[in-house]
């Protein structure tokens, strides 16, 4: 870690948490946002504010980027002004949910500069990202790996999942895949139980007691939708894209995504009704108001 300089690009929800332990760790880094107030905090803690992409990737050996979206991803790395024209760092670390056809396309743009493309999605939320206990499922060529290995075992969990570019991606769509797919069912199944009689909070202490626990009714249930604040910490648009991106990489690769279409199409809804913004909890919102009942408790 010595001399080592680190740049973050995306210091949002996620990113922001992230440097932040980074800065914890001892890492000197240089950060870049579209939003000047997202950085401020990291600034005051003693980071180093980066004019564009390609700066940052002119001032650190190792870049790190958290955004929100494929297109951004890419216009971040291999667009005008990108990471690939910065003329000193050698390794891109990727922690954006960009599917593995982002992933594919973004590795051959930044080889083609001479840099490593390091795929590595997380899971775990923004708790997940403050407290360093997130999963990090990671894709790179073995050696670099080991590079760097120190820098992500700050996020949390490590899950290498091979050399090619994409495969942590496709991994890491068909956990959100299963996490929204929980949210939905689960949001159907409680509605029909309030329907049916039953206290909301009671179901769910008995389905966590029970065969149907899940993510849902463990964690998000619980926290925002019987306390009826909705403030689970991943938004619905986000939500939404994940869960497209994996029905069109799956659908592509010849898998049925018969379950997965439906969520997509509960998010749809979700997204149409309550805005992207809003938080992915919000479908329990939707059921609410199809079944006439509200889950309290």
């Amino acid at each position: 870690m010595a001399g080592e300089i680190l740049g973050v690009i995306g210091t949002g929800r996620m990113g922001g948490p992230m440097a932040g332990r980074l800065i914890d760790a001892g890492y000197s880094l240089v950060i870049y946002d579209t939003q000047t107030e997202a950085t401020q905090p990291l600034v005051k803690r003693g980071a180093q504010l980066g004019k564009s992409p390609a700066d940052v990737a002119s001032r650190a050996d190792i870049v790190l980027a958290s955004l929100p979206t494929p297109d951004i991803v890419k216009a971040v790395t291999l667009g005008q002004d990108g990471i690939s024209s910065g003329s000193r760092a050698k390794i891109v670390i990727d922690l954006s949910t960009s599917g593995p056809g982002a992933a594919k396309i973004v590795a051959e743009g930044l080889k083609a500069k001479g840099m490593t493309l390091v795929d590595a999605p997380v899971s775990g939320g923004i708790k997940g990202a403050v407290n360093g206990t997130l999963a990090v499922m990671v894709s790179c060529p073995q050696a670099t790996y080991e590079t760097v290995q120190p820098i992500l075992k700050n996020f949390g969990k490590l899950f290498y999942t091979g050399d090619k570019p994409g495969v942590a991606q496709t991994a890491k769509l068909a956990n959100n895949l299963m996490a929204a797919a929980a949210l939905v069912i689960t949001s159907e199944a409680v509605a029909m139980g309030v329907k049916g009689g039953v206290n909301a909070k009671v179901l769910i202490d008995i389905i966590n007691a029970s065969s149907g626990r899940n993510s849902a009714s463990e964690d998000k249930f619980p926290r925002a939708v019987l306390p009826g604040t909705f403030d689970f910490g991943f938004a619905t648009g986000l939500s939404y894209k994940d869960v497209r991106l994996c029905v069109d990489e799956a659908e592509a690769m010849g898998v049925p995504m018969v379950c997965g279409a439906v969520v997509r199409q509960m998010l749809a809804i979700t997204n149409a009704k309550y805005g992207a913004s809003s938080d992915f909890t919000s479908i329990a919102k939707v059921l609410e108001e199809w079944a006439g009942v509200e889950m309290r408790g």
